[in-house]
């Protein structure tokens, strides 16, 4: 409608005019959103503060935590197509009600390709494995971004992870080793009996932050190893951070995100656990990729990439 100001707008104005929540409210920005998911999950932050009382910026609180990791779970099923279990789905739908995303990607994955402009709408067929379309990380541009201002990159610049991804992540995996390694500790070591996604998943969160995990069905599944003639289930890919951490199989997602979990627990058994850049192959072609790995060697290649965070919109249009 003409004249209509966009959320975006509204925000920035109200922003402009409180600069000491503006400056809080950017410390917020995960150093992998692009302008176009941090404006969407900056909205459903100031937007849903009053909800949670005894948030008050620039105080640590569990209330401000648990805003966090709501806008994080709206963003990943906004952006990358992700899927919760249906009271989280319902409750972040709540809470993203009116907040509009110009051209959001579609996922054939997404179960409820609602929230990006505060309604239901129909998901669309495409590629089997593109049920992620990115969550850009390849820009060099810092964290101290100013608001309303939108970085671009040629299309013919290489995509994939920064040379000092790697680096930046290590600090948090390093974290996170930790965390795993008391929680297996108190649950009487690893073993199969365990719910390793709950694990994971404790761990992650422990650390201020959430786990992406993205579903493909197995007979959608291009490069399989040769003695797999199984089409029937899933297959799911567990990130945190953008950094790949396992794939599993299973009957259905539960089951597939469980084998998910304990192929990335098994990588946290070693005296340490490094983030580096790997090449592996994503939709039928080698990619850069940020990965977290052991000491262990290994004598055979990494499963083919389910969802990939670090093409640019033109690279992944096909528009190179």
């Amino acid at each position: 409608m003409a004249g209509e100001r966009s959320g975006e707008e509204i925000v920035s104005e109200y922003l402009g005019q409180n600069p000491q929540l503006a400056q809080w409210v950017e410390t917020l920005r995960s150093y992998c959103e692009s302008n176009k998911q941090w404006f969407a999950r900056r909205e459903f932050i100031l937007r849903n503060m009053e909800a949670f009382p005894t948030v008050e910026p620039g105080v640590p609180s569990s209330s401000l935590d648990r805003l966090l990791s709501l806008s994080m779970v709206w963003a990943n099923h906004v952006f990358l197509g992700c899927s919760y279990p249906q009271p989280v789905m319902d409750k972040i739908k709540d809470m993203g009600e009116g907040i509009v995303v110009q051209d959001p990607p579609v996922h054939k994955t997404t179960k409820d390709g609602a929230m990006a402009k505060g309604k239901r709408s129909a998901t669309t067929e495409g590629d089997a494995d593109s049920c992620v379309k990115r969550a850009k990380c390849g820009s060099n541009e810092p964290d101290s971004r100013p608001p309303g201002r939108t970085a671009t990159r040629s299309v013919s610049q290489k995509a994939g992870p920064p040379p000092q991804a790697p680096a930046e992540h290590q600090p948090f995996f390093n974290r996170l080793y930790k965390a795993v390694a008391w929680k297996l500790v108190s649950a009487g070591g690893f073993g199969p009996n365990l719910d390793h996604f709950e694990i994971l998943r404790s761990c992650v969160e422990s650390c201020k932050q959430t786990l992406t995990s993205v579903f493909v069905p197995l007979k959608d599944i291009t490069g399989l190893p040769a003695g797999r003639t199984q089409k029937e289930g899933h297959v799911c890919e567990i990130r945190c951070q953008t950094v790949y951490m396992g794939t599993g199989y299973g009957r259905d997602e539960a089951a597939a995100r469980a084998m998910a979990s304990k192929e990335a627990l098994k990588v946290f058994q070693g005296r340490k656990v490094t983030v580096k850049i790997c090449r592996r192959r994503y939709k039928g072609k080698d990619v850069e990729d940020l990965m977290l790995l052991d000491e262990q060697p290994r004598s055979q290649g990494f499963p083919p990439a389910l969802s990939y965070p670090f093409l640019d919109e033109q690279l992944e249009d096909g528009s190179s």
